[in-house]
């Protein structure tokens, strides 16, 4: 039976608190003052900012509306222009977002990641463990030109992964063990190392690739990324469902019907159809002139318009499908307003005095040590964040500058946050946008998923402590 509607009035006493949490990080900012060789513009820029971080994690309204408030503060205070305020809607990284969004939205209106998603079952389906990494071989494709790990994860193979425990009575309840919890918690915990394997694996990594060239001058392109995060990713996505196996077995390690499932469904399916091979030609398109930016020269945000285009004129997404992907304008505009707030932070000063004063915590030490520290209380601190954003927003950047002044490779430094910025998801049952979906099912209670989700961490930090340190030590980037 479905719940009732919560009373208006029930709601906003839920809610009061939030705002009254909001608002005293603002007044308190403010009455501190601005120290001395800050701007008081800069300082109040900095209480907004923080507020809207604050209100971005509490949510007493959704994220993007909050952002939209913090745009408006920022003008009504006085402390840019109109125009300088909206400054981040015109940013071509923030039309990458969107148009990458409008592309998924052709992958799945297409069926083309069903498919993909089937082939890889009835190849790899046969053992329970082999289904995993099914599973988590769709994901890892799509995630190369998917940004929203919620729609990739969460729209397209979430349900094919319930789907797969019910064929196996494996429900919530008694018989979750049978195999559905497995899947689940298998597939949420791969999704997070693919989305620190590629610049599209979620959406916020555009957003950590700006703050890098802001803060550090280290250039993060789809490539750069890509080639930094294959090698350790891929062993994490062989190494992550064995451990999960070994720890957390399915009571069903054979699973033969499940190749046959994935064959009937193909066979529904039927043939590639038009759109879909349309699709798949720009998948590829859009990936390849991404990944060769040095040989055509093209920008990002003009492949991914390019891309979009290219779908629109084949009528294989329609423009009312554009206008009415709700999460891509609902991404479109917290993005653009955190953009602006992160950039015009920057460019007061406040940045730079808070990586001068935190540089002395660090004082005397080798910067392999302090490095290490910076990236595991960065990593840890994901545990007071339900948003992968929220956190980069407020920490990627002053933990960069505070690691370069520790004397860190730049390069490392970045890569090592960045990574750490998706990693880091795993840890909690909403520690990332589809978090709740994958734990809303049911399958996993939420011991198992903190106890799961903290030794998983341990796996993927000590791979990218060692073999992603060494990846990029071979590659010259340190």
């Amino acid at each position: 039976m479905t719940s009732p509607p919560t009373p208006p009035r029930a709601l906003a006493d839920q809610l009061w608190w939030r705002w009254l949490a909001i608002a005293a990080v603002a007044a308190g900012i403010l009455l501190l003052g601005a120290p001395a060789g800050i701007d008081p513009k800069g300082w109040r820029l900095l209480a907004i900012f923080l507020a809207t971080i604050v209100g971005s994690i509490l949510r007493p309204v959704p994220a993007a509306a909050v952002v939209f408030l913090g745009v408006c503060a920022m003008a009504v205070a006085n402390t840019m222009t109109p125009a300088q305020a909206l400054k981040g809607y015109s940013d071509p990284v923030v039309w990458l977002v969107l148009c990458a969004f409008f592309i998924s939205k052709g992958v799945m209106k297409t069926g083309l990641g069903r498919r993909i998603a089937f082939l890889f079952i009835r190849a790899l389906g046969k053992r329970s463990l082999g289904l995993g990494y099914a599973l988590v071989g769709t994901d890892a494709v799509l995630a190369t030109v998917v940004p929203s790990n919620s729609a990739r994860a969460g729209g397209i193979v979430f349900p094919i992964v319930r789907s797969l425990a019910e064929a196996y009575d494996s429900t919530p309840g008694p018989t979750r063990r049978r195999l559905g919890a497995y899947l689940m918690k298998t597939m949420y915990q791969c999704d997070v190392i693919a989305c620190a394997m590629f610049l599209t694996g979620q959406a916020s990594n555009v957003l950590i690739a700006k703050f890098a060239m802001d803060a550090a001058q280290v250039e993060l392109t789809y490539a750069r990324w890509m080639l930094g995060g294959i090698v350790p990713g891929i062993v994490a996505l062989l190494t992550v469902p064995w451990v999960l196996f070994k720890l957390y077995p399915p009571e069903v390690t054979h699973t033969p019907h499940a190749t046959e499932l994935a064959q009937r469904e193909l066979t529904a399916i039927g043939p590639m159809t038009p759109g879909e091979r349309m699709m798949l030609v720009v998948f590829a398109m859009v990936a390849l002139l991404w990944m060769t930016p040095s040989i055509h020269g093209i920008h990002y945000a003009v492949v991914a318009l390019l891309g979009v285009s290219a779908l629109l004129l084949t009528r294989v997404i329609q423009w009312e499908d554009l206008i009415t992907e709700r999460q891509a304008w609902d991404t479109f505009i917290w993005y653009g307003g955190l953009v602006r707030m992160a950039e015009a932070l920057g460019e007061t000063g406040i940045t730079k005095r808070f990586a001068e004063e935190a540089g002395t915590w660090t004082a005397g030490w080798n910067w392999a040590p302090a490095l290490a520290i910076l990236v595991l209380v960065y990593f840890y601190a994901h545990y007071a964040f339900a948003s992968i954003t929220a956190h980069a927003t407020a920490m990627f950047t002053p933990f960069v500058v505070v690691a370069i002044a520790a004397g860190a490779p730049p390069q490392l430094a970045v890569l090592s946050l960045a990574a750490a910025s998706n990693l880091d998801a795993s840890l909690t049952n909403y520690g990332t946008t589809h978090a709740p979906i994958y734990f809303g099912a049911n399958y996993v209670t939420q011991r198992e998923w903190w106890r799961l989700g903290f030794i998983v961490s341990l796996v993927t930090l000590g791979i990218w402590g060692t073999i992603g340190v060494g990846w990029w030590k071979i590659l010259g980037w340190w």
